[in-house]
């Protein structure tokens, strides 16, 4: 499990840093931390793990909520909801699974893209009393083949 994890974290971090060195919005106490790639990115065994398609045609967006108001910031559970627009106005909605790994809690939606795709991500979190609002941001995809 423990390897599993650092897999799945390490992925996170890695395919962040192109776009964006610290991806993270901070809501009242809450700290969002968001990284989307390519799920062909992912190893076969964590797509299995995690139930994911893994392919060159949809790509997995992770979110995660700590509490910066605690000493280490811990996860906290959160209900995550949202959408990606494209430019032409085509929405995809998205379908958060909670994935929790001993302290860790992630939120895990795969959805469709295309070639050279910019969508735009609307998401809601709602941490309760730690903080609760929405996120936006916008990231350009390429289909691997």
């Amino acid at each position: 499990m423990l390897l599993h994890q650092w897999m799945l974290l390490t992925l996170c971090a890695l395919f962040s840093l192109p776009s964006h060195a610290e991806q993270f919005k901070t809501i009242k106490n809450s700290e969002i931390h968001y990284s989307a790639f390519n799920s062909s990115l992912i190893t076969a065994d964590v797509a299995t793990q995690y139930q994911l398609k893994r392919n060159g045609h949809s790509a997995i967006l992770n979110i995660s909520v700590l509490d910066k108001s605690k000493l280490g910031k811990p996860a906290v559970d959160a209900k995550i909801s949202g959408s990606a627009k494209n430019l032409l106005g085509q929405t995809k909605t998205l379908e958060f699974k909670q994935i929790k790994e001993g302290k860790a809690i992630y939120y895990l939606a795969q959805f469709a893209i295309s070639d050279q795709e910019n969508l735009t991500f609307n998401i809601n979190i709602d941490a309760g009393a730690t903080g609760s609002g929405p996120i936006s941001f916008t990231q350009k995809f390429y289909v691997e083949e």
